[in-house]
């Protein structure tokens, strides 16, 4: 299970690096009101790199640290593959990366 872990937490790291190269790493987390939506993605609160910098990243590593079971399904990366459509920088290895994540926590 360590394993796992180490690998998920590999590819975690991945997409932090990928998003602070992109430029799209943001200092400042949005307000707790955005960060409570209840709809998938926070698609009405948050961007597509913000849901995964401020969610998706900080749940798992919790997850992580604290040696919790994890998601047995996870299918961010179709949703990536439309969001980042707009996103005028090359996505292509945020998105090999997020895909891979989507892998490793589905099998």
């Amino acid at each position: 299970m360590a394993d796992r872990y180490n690998e998920i937490a590999d590819r975690l790291l991945g997409i932090e690096q990928e998003l602070r190269r992109l430029g799209l790493w943001e200092e400042r987390p949005p307000s707790p009101e955005a960060l409570n939506s209840a709809l998938p993605f926070c698609y009405d609160t948050l961007n597509l790199t913000q849901w995964i910098q401020f969610v998706l990243i900080v749940r798992m590593k919790a997850l992580i640290e604290a040696a919790e079971p994890l998601p047995r399904q996870c299918d961010v990366a179709p949703y990536a593959e439309e969001a980042l459509r707009f996103v005028e920088k090359d996505t292509d290895r945020l998105l090999e990366l997020l895909r891979e994540l989507d892998r490793l926590l589905t099998t």
